[in-house]
Order: structure tokens, then C-alpha cells, then sequence
């Protein structure tokens, strides 16, 4: 395992659990064979995938700070983000989605399936209570 720190991010690399070569820019979680795709909205993400690994190659993946994400609909700049069940980023409502994480927040906006800019946290998330 590696960290590095850079202007804008902590990166870690771990192994791949599955092949995540189309799964670029969403949110992965820890698994007993390395990374892959968180699978519910519930999921508590490790970070969000910053390239295109096979199985067992290395992941590349974004803890904290300024990164991109693929998002699952509208994203309003502001707006506090969270995981779907594909891993991609949804609009979280503080008090609404309270079984949810906040992992951060819209720095951008976006549509549907376009990449949005968001400042995340995954190493310590809160439920959006």
C-alpha cells in the first residue's frame, strides 16, 4: 500500500478485487480481495477510483480532497454528495437521507452521467442525520 499526498489529494493504491476497467470515477469500498464497487447506498466507500484497473492490477484511489465522480443525476454546486448503489455520486438532503454517507460536497455541477468535481472525505463520513 501506498500514500501520497499532493496538492489536492491522499491517494491510496491497493489492489483491484474485481475488474474495475470501466469503473473509473466512482466510489469503491475495502473488500477481502481489495477494492471494488461499493454495492448499496449504504455502503461507507474507502474513496472514489481515480483509474481503470483489471482485476488484481492496482487501484488508484482518492481518500480526500478535490477529485472527480461520475454522477448518477442532477448536482447542484454546493450540494452535499453521497454514494448509489453503482457507486456513482447522488445529492444527499442532511436529515433526509439519514441511513446514507456524506462523503462531500459539489465544488461543480452536473447532469446525469456527466463527471462532477467534489471535495471528499472518505475517512471519516458522517450519516446524513
Amino acid at each position: 500500500m501506498a500514500i501520497e499526498l499532493t496538492d489536492s489529494q491522499v491517494t491510496l493504491s491497493l489492489p483491484a478485487g474485481a475488474d474495475l476497467s470501466s469503473s473509473q470515477y466512482h466510489f469503491v469500498k475495502l473488500s477481502g480481495t481489495g477494492v471494488i464497487i461499493v454495492a448499496a447506498a449504504t455502503d461507507v466507500p474507502i474513496g472514489i477510483l481515480m483509474n481503470d484497473p483489471a482485476s488484481g492490477e492496482t487501484a488508484a484511489i482518492a481518500v480526500s480532497g478535490v477529485v472527480k465522480v461520475k454522477s448518477s443525476g442532477t448536482i447542484a454546486v454546493g450540494a452535499l454528495v453521497g454514494t448509489t448503489s453503482t457507486g456513482t455520486a447522488v445529492s444527499l438532503t442532511a436529515g433526509t437521507d439519514t441511513t446514507k454517507y456524506i462523503l462531500g460536497r459539489a465544488i461543480t455541477a452536473a447532469l446525469a452521467n456527466h463527471i462532477v468535481t467534489v471535495a471528499i472525505n472518505c475517512a471519516s463520513p458522517a450519516r446524513a442525520a
